[in-house]
């Protein structure tokens, strides 16, 4: 029993001490670790401060990084193609919308005729009654009737209720569904358009913004009773297709709220103030609100495309001795030819007989004696007298200059007669002939170009005129040919050309 007892205690002091043993050996074998790990982590740091502080490790280090980050990063993901350049606005992408009424229709689509064109154009003449069909309308736009506006106010006394329905035209046109249009052009039935050149214009602007493009009235006082700020209907105006969409949305509760103003273009005017967008001014649409002859006004074209005219029925035949529609019909060779520069001024002079010539290309030659500067001859004459009979010269939105009434001081002038091209030196060659009219005798002592009997001018077509900054072409008077004929050329002015006087 004594004997058992004392081997138990035996084992339990063995256990004890050596438990006891594994805690003392432990406790230092951790204290060392600890500084082991210690001193380790220092010298880390060390050699990595070191690295840091030499450039080349450093670069070395960005790089690895980099490519382990790469490695981990997926493929880069191809880039889509590069598309090609945004397809040409064409007359394709322009959609005409033409004001127009059932009483003047027969007479009126007669303008329209000479400028549309069926197999490349879309539009619709609006009239506010049917009319009979005519063995004629394909040669024109489809004819549709206006929707009802009775529900609309209109509370002018001096104007006429059918504002309200041509205000709407631009909404209407939209609804009839076209597809691919960039434009909706407005327009009256009296109004001439040159298609090419208002192509050339609206392809300078991107056609996916909110553009309100069109110009003013001639008359000042137009301009102050209606705005400086609104595109007068009746030389056109264009509106992109955005915009029309937009319009179209708020358009019926924006004429509710204008029932006193005067007429259609003043109403879109307002809805576009509503809009927050202003007018786009470009000067080669014409209202005309003059009377009168257009000589000085076409003669003295500013330097832009000639895009339309308005006012037909007011104003007198571009040409003499024809009627209204024979005359415009007289454009057509030269547009053909060279629609860029149709009406565009050019000034020369012939120093040996000191005459002055100005070149409206395409319409007229005007021959001066005497020496004008250009910053002159560019100024319209006053062949055409004020909307408003009782407005002066000053009534005008633009400088003049007075009608010669000395005998010696008259220009003569030569109308355009034919026009054609030359394939073998590209040129146009269009011939101009003097048009007599009787006149006091000039007795000064000078060279006297009634002797003057036509003006042939030559020129080189130039489609991408409008594709530069706009300059005046330059004109030469060439040596004579022909006892009676005058001979110029025209074209791009060189780097050193400059038009002096002397």
């Amino acid at each position: 029993m004594r004997s058992n007892r004392k081997v138990e205690e035996n084992f339990l002091w063995d256990q004890i001490m050596k438990k006891h043993f594994t805690i003392a050996w432990t406790f230092p074998k951790l204290v060392v670790s600890s500084i082991l790990l210690i001193s380790i982590i220092c010298i880390f740091y060390n050699l990595s401060f070191s690295n840091a502080s030499n450039p080349s490790n450093h670069r070395s280090n960005i790089i690895n990084t980099l490519h382990v980050v790469d490695q981990a990063m997926p493929p880069p993901v191809s880039s889509p193609p590069k598309l090609g350049p945004p397809e040409k606005t064409t007359l394709h992408h322009l959609v005409f919308g033409i004001a127009g009424s059932a009483r003047l229709w027969e007479h009126r689509k007669n303008y329209i005729k000479l400028w549309w064109k069926p197999q490349e154009m879309r539009g619709t003449v609006w009239l506010d009654k049917t009319v009979a069909n005519r063995s004629d309308d394909h040669l024109l736009p489809p004819v549709k009737i206006s929707c009802d506006t009775s529900k609309f106010k209109y509370k002018n006394l001096k104007g006429h209720y059918s504002a309200i329905r041509i205000s709407r035209i631009v909404s209407e046109t939209l609804r009839l569904g076209f597809e691919d249009v960039r434009w909706f052009v407005m327009g009256d039935d009296d109004t001439y358009f040159v298609p090419e050149n208002l192509v050339r214009v609206l392809s300078k602007y991107d056609h996916n913004q909110l553009y309100y493009i069109g110009s003013l009235s001639e008359s000042h006082l137009q301009n102050i009773h209606f705005s400086y700020g609104m595109a007068y209907g009746g030389g056109g105006f264009a509106i992109s297709y955005p915009l029309a969409k937009a319009l179209a949305k708020m358009q019926d509760r924006c004429i509710q709220r204008y029932p006193g103003l005067y007429g259609s273009d003043d109403r879109i005017h307002a809805c576009m103030a509503e809009l927050g967008i202003p007018l786009t001014k470009e000067p080669g649409f014409h209202q005309y609100d003059v009377y009168g002859s257009l000589l000085g006004l076409l003669s003295a074209h500013p330097v832009a495309p000639l895009i339309s005219i308005h006012h037909l029925d007011v104003v007198e035949p571009i040409f003499p001795n024809v009627n209204r529609v024979q005359a415009l019909q007289r454009l057509k060779a030269p547009i053909k030819l060279d629609s860029a520069a149709i009406m565009q001024q050019s000034v020369c002079y012939d120093k040996t007989r000191s005459w002055t010539i100005s070149v409206s290309w395409g319409y007229t030659v005007q021959i001066y004696r005497g020496i004008f500067s250009v910053r002159e001859m560019e100024m319209p004459a006053r062949t055409f007298l004020n909307w408003y009979n009782r407005a002066d010269y000053t009534g005008f939105s633009f400088n003049t200059r007075p009608v010669a009434r000395h005998a010696c001081q008259k220009p003569f002038v030569f109308y355009l007669s034919n026009a054609l091209y030359n394939k073998n030196t590209n040129q146009t060659a269009s011939e101009y002939v003097q048009h007599r009219l009787p006149s006091s005798e000039c007795k000064w002592n000078m060279a006297d170009p009634s002797r003057i009997e036509r003006v042939q001018v030559y020129k080189k077509p130039d489609p991408h005129l409008w594709d530069k900054a706009p300059r005046r072409n330059c004109c030469r008077v060439l040596p004579r040919k022909k006892k009676g004929t005058m001979v110029i050329d025209v074209g791009v002015c060189g780097e050193d050309d400059v038009i002096e006087l002397r």
